[in-house]
């Protein structure tokens, strides 16, 4: 990948050139959110599984749709106030659970097969079909993927992906040990080394506690999976599995990536830039969030879609990709967005 430094909020040539921006504009006026309670769906995969979800419709017509993939076992719910100010800003939100997780769980998780690969081929795969269904409906409208850690990660694995018309990813990266400051790199060693493979015999399944507070159990084959990728140079990319699936060199949609700076366990910034590296002719921006820039004490992995984190952040997060690609902003916006993006404002490089 030719990575280069750019000042400005557009990227560079086409190529897959960087532009890392470390201080954010100030984001705009919160627009006025409506409580919009999700209507429940079932998504149905290729292999027949059925998969949980829920549509966040807007008030009024949709101007784009938005599929929203979580992190790795982490139930849709966490996303829902995330996809409430989404339709409130006229998209229409859909959000899921990966089998084995939340609503999509069936029966005992140690008798569950599934594995981080289905959800990145089936799972993904059967709700980006659903979004990109639901935007051929409406005219046809823009598609917007959004992904969380895994959600991103494994984004390039999804059939259809190249049917996004824009892409952001937020705390995703390439989980290698070699990849992370000290002394989460030993840490994730040992994880992944020991911890995991003794737990998983004696409970059949990871246990949620294992991972953290208020973490959702893992069926065992996507934790075995976490452990190959992690300690394989690559990642999931290196699987042959996997890389006959990827559509990481061949998309050309804009892509944005965040990196948080207090996310040093999960998705720490040499990650987040060897994750973009596989996107060698995607329009890359990378972006860099500090916990301050968004008035808060601390962020980590999970703390952006809290409700706590609220419109300001989300609205950072939305403003360079939206200016990128003017058809996602809202119409009252849309010229708006045309001219930030001629001009290149808003961005500036870290020191």
């Amino acid at each position: 990948m030719n990575a280069k430094w750019h000042e400005s909020g557009t990227t560079g040539a086409a190529g897959g050139h960087l532009a890392y921006s470390g201080v954010m504009q100030t984001p705009e006026a919160e627009l006025p959110e409506a409580e919009i309670d999700g209507r429940p769906a079932t998504l149905t995969a290729n292999d027949g599984r059925a998969l949980a979800a829920r549509w966040f419709e807007p008030v009024g017509p949709a101007h784009a749709v938005a599929v929203v993939s979580a992190a790795g076992g982490v139930p849709q719910g966490y996303y829902r106030a995330f996809a409430q100010w989404l339709a409130a800003r006229g998209y229409a939100v859909l959000t899921y659970d990966y089998r084995g997780i939340g609503g999509s769980r069936q029966g005992p998780l140690r008798d569950d097969p599934s594995r981080m690969a289905d959800w990145a081929l089936l799972d993904m795969s059967a709700a980006l079909a659903a979004a990109a269904a639901r935007a051929g409906k409406g005219g046809p409208l823009p598609l917007l993927m959004v992904g969380h850690s895994f959600g991103g990660n494994c984004a390039a694995f999804a059939h259809g992906v190249q049917r996004a018309d824009a892409i952001l990813m937020v705390a995703s990266g390439t989980g290698e040990p070699r990849l992370y400051p000290w002394p989460q790199r030993a840490l994730l060693s040992f994880f992944f080394r020991l911890w995991l493979p003794a737990l998983l015999p004696l409970f059949g399944h990871l246990p949620g506690w294992a991972l953290g507070p208020g973490a959702q159990p893992l069926p065992a084959g996507a934790a075995r999976q976490w452990v190959r990728w992690g300690l394989r140079r690559g990642w999931a990319f290196a699987d042959p599995e996997m890389a006959a699936h990827s559509a990481a060199a061949t998309l050309s949609a804009p892509l944005h990536l965040w990196s948080i700076d207090d996310d040093r366990s999960y998705a720490p910034r040499r990650a987040v830039d060897a994750l973009a590296a596989h996107f060698t002719h995607a329009a890359v921006q990378r972006h860099h969030l500090l916990p301050a820039d968004a008035a808060l004490r601390q962020l980590g992995h999970f703390g952006v879609f809290r409700r706590q984190a609220g419109a300001p952040l989300w609205l950072r997060l939305m403003q360079p990709l939206e200016a990128a690609v003017p058809a996602l902003q809202p119409p009252a916006h849309q010229g708006k967005a045309a001219r930030t993006a001629a001009a290149g404002a808003g961005y500036s490089a870290p020191p």
